[in-house]
């Protein structure tokens, strides 16, 4: 049940953020005496909507979205307003109308929109909620069952296309202790052959001790403890003291050592980990800091999508999700659903802060339709008029949107033909941190 509520609340969250991106060009349209016919959350058939003054506000059937309707927003426009009698291009206060710099407030207001929304999420977590001590190291974490493999790989191998190690084979390799004993995520590890192991560092001797033994595992499960044999193969792991900036490709003999393996990637939950909140002040310092780390995360993700295009057409016809590939709202929306189940506050809402952050950032590229692409055109309209004048030459006049309408086309099927691949794979396939 808190799984569905999770992903709902989730939905809604990300659908509010676009309506108040929609309510950023609004605003700003109407300060600088923009005519703004319509602002509506959703799209389709009209459920319900009242109008003040000029514009009609309301709600649609199908809640994916939002839009603004503000009159001119290219000079070709030709639709009527019912208020004026005058199409776009016609009427005094279409949005072409007026100077550069309005216009790029107010093309851009949806992005600076997002940009806010993702910095006080950011600065609520800092400040309020909390995050995971740094000061606590992944070793002294305790041993909470994530993801449970199917098999183990007792060679370390670097995968290319993963960019991480090597998944092992179900059909040649063994079946990991974890899935032989029936582990679960959420288990509690307790002890192994009757040591305790309160932390994942203690775990990983424990299993160096162990290998090729059959030993016993107790662990608890909703406050349950439970128990079983199982035989600990020896395998090739990556040696604890790794630098974290060494790389899989970069991985060499050396940094491997013999050791045990259950097959379990280790996933405390946040109650299990002290937190550290820092205050409205010193929160804001933090926010700006992980802002940054996030906005350079977003530009790197989007020089990754090329590659990782193939391996969601993989993930759609049942191959492993590589769970770097992308995400639609709905793979997004899921991830939020087990982060609420979770109680995992901080990244619920680093999450949504991320989320933002791309919105924004992806809003201001210079294509059409994006809002970037509008500002980009504007001021190129700008700088053509100013060349001209310089040179003495006569303006040369808006820019016609309708000989762009093949690359906007172009645009929108490319678009349109990744949204469909990723909200394909969040169905059938989905990324999962469980």
């Amino acid at each position: 049940m808190a799984f569905t509520v999770g992903i709902v609340l989730f939905a809604v969250g990300i659908l509010v953020a676009v309506c108040l991106h929609e309510a950023g060009h609004m605003l700003t349209a109407k300060w600088f005496g923009m005519r703004v016919t319509k602002y509506f959350a959703g799209f389709g058939p009209t459920i319900w909507s009242f109008k003040r003054g000029e514009t009609e506000y309301g709600i649609k059937a199908l809640p994916f979205g939002g839009f603004v309707k503000i009159v001119g927003m290219t000079p070709q426009e030709d639709e009527i307003d019912p208020a004026t009698g005058k199409s776009g291009a016609d009427d005094p206060r279409a949005m072409w109308r007026f100077p550069v710099w309005k216009r790029t407030i107010v093309m851009s207001a949806g992005s600076i929109t997002h940009f806010a929304l993702a910095l006080t999420t950011l600065w609520v977590l800092f400040s309020f909620v909390g995050i995971p001590d740094p000061e606590t190291k992944s070793e002294d974490w305790p041993v909470r069952v994530g993801p449970v493999a199917q098999c183990i790989s007792t060679k370390w191998e670097y995968d290319p296309v993963t960019k991480g190690p090597k998944a092992c084979d179900p059909a040649k390799d063994p079946k990991s202790p974890a899935a032989q004993l029936g582990l679960k995520p959420g288990d509690l590890i307790v002890s192994v052959d009757g040591v305790a192991v309160p932390d994942s560092g203690t775990l990983r001797e424990e299993l160096k001790k162990v290998t090729d033994k059959t030993v016993a595992v107790t662990w608890t499960r909703d406050g349950k403890t439970m128990s079983g044999t199982v035989q600990i193969p020896e395998a090739e792991r990556l040696k604890a003291d790794l630098p974290a900036t060494k790389t899989f490709d970069q991985i060499t003999a050396g940094d491997l050592e013999k050791g045990g393996l259950l097959g379990i990637n280790i996933a405390p939950r946040t109650s299990d980990i002290p937190h550290v909140s820092y205050g409205p002040v010193e929160g804001v310092d933090k926010t700006f800091t992980i802002t940054w780390s996030l906005v350079e995360r977003t530009f790197a993700s989007f020089k990754d999508i090329p590659e990782k295009v193939p391996n969601l057409f993989k993930a759609i016809f049942g191959e492993q999700r590589d769970p770097e590939t992308p995400v639609s709202v709905v793979g997004a929306s899921r991830i939020g659903g087990e982060l609420f189940e979770l109680g995992d506050w901080a990244s619920l809402l680093l999450l949504f802060a991320s989320l933002n952050l791309f919105f924004g950032i992806f809003n201001l590229f210079p294509l059409l339709p994006m809002d970037g692409g509008h500002i980009a055109i504007a001021w190129f309209e700008r700088l053509r008029s100013w060349f001209a004048a310089k040179l003495g030459k006569p303006d040369p006049g808006r820019v016609d949107y309708y000989k762009l309408a093949p690359i906007t086309l172009g645009v929108i099927g490319i678009l349109g033909v990744f949204v469909l691949l990723t909200v394909t794979a969040d169905f059938v396939n989905p990324i999962t941190l469980k």
